[in-house]
């Protein structure tokens, strides 16, 4: 139960949350006490802290403060704020959606470089499998104003927040979407309509393996949607079926870019290096250098 909340002013506020959410051992204790405390007041940084003796009314403080406990409890910030940002754009984000990463960031990277600056203003036709927040989608249709593009996912709920996001950042009417296994709805899509081979697939599949459960995080593992998680015991359950499908999707030339999961490098680099189907694989290391994205060109 929230006690009563005095009317306090901002430093006050920012500094009790602080020290509420670091004696909880929350990461990034002081970042996750700014954000709250933006999106309760619909300020950003600068201003809180150009304004610390402004008041704060008791309502809005005690909204603050049960924001700050759920957090200390482990629920992530984003589902807090219902937002994140990824590739310099704002995405909706709720449970039933993946929380969008930095890491992932690279796949984004990977398919600018290899489809190369030519292809800006082509009219490409781009997948993006298990779509999730629709953040890979939206990314790639604000950097290839003339694609196409399909987004995928098993979940009807993540469909739903993937259309939210790509209304807000005006690229619906260039994304279909589509609640089917990996690329099983591919034919049924208006890109298999027109006769077109794939130029592009990226995905951020589902790659943890189920007995690593315990291993995450408590804000993942307690809270973010297993299906977006989970891959099976080995957690390279669905990179077969995506690399035979990619095989007979994509164009000749097209290319397929999508994210790995630790220690994966090994197990999935197999699967695209027969000389029959598949040329130039590489593997590009995250921040950490981990190998965190695989690239390869249909033949």
């Amino acid at each position: 139960m929230t006690p009563t909340v005095q009317a306090m002013d901002v430093r006050a506020v920012l500094r009790e949350a602080m020290a509420r959410l670091r004696a909880a051992n929350v990461p990034s204790h002081t970042l996750a006490a700014e954000l709250l405390l933006m999106h309760v007041l619909e300020r950003d940084r600068a201003w809180i802290y150009a304004h610390p003796d402004e008041a704060i009314g008791p309502a809005q403080s005690a909204e603050y403060f049960e924001l700050a406990a759920r957090r200390a409890a482990g629920t992530p910030t984003q589902y807090l704020t219902g937002k994140q940002e990824f590739w310099g754009l704002e995405f909706a984000v709720t449970r039933d959606v993946l929380i969008p990463r930095p890491e992932t960031e690279h796949v984004v990277e990977v398919a600018l470089e290899r489809m190369g600056k030519d292809s800006k203003d082509s009219p490409l036709g781009i997948a993006d499998v298990g779509t999730g927040s629709g953040c890979l989608a939206v990314a790639l249709a604000r950097e290839f104003p003339q694609a196409r593009l399909l987004a995928t996912d098993i979940s009807a709920a993540a469909l739903a927040v993937a259309r939210r996001n790509a209304n807000r950042h005006d690229v619906t009417r260039r994304i279909e979407f589509a609640q089917c296994h990996l690329l099983d709805g591919f034919a049924a899509s208006s890109l298999a309509a027109r006769g077109s081979a794939l130029d592009l697939i990226v995905s951020n599949p589902p790659y943890v393996r189920r007995g690593d459960a315990e291993t995450l995080p408590r804000e993942v593992r307690e809270h973010e949607p297993p299906e977006a998680l989970f891959a099976g015991a080995g957690g390279e359950e669905l990179y077969p079926s995506l690399s035979e499908q990619a095989a007979r999707l994509l164009r000749r030339g097209g290319v397929i870019v999508i994210e790995l999961g630790y220690n994966s490098e090994a197990r999935v680099c197999p699967l695209f290096e027969s000389g029959e189907r598949w040329r130039k694989v590489s593997t590009t290391n995250d921040l950490a250098g981990i190998p965190r994205v695989l690239a390869a060109e249909r033949r």
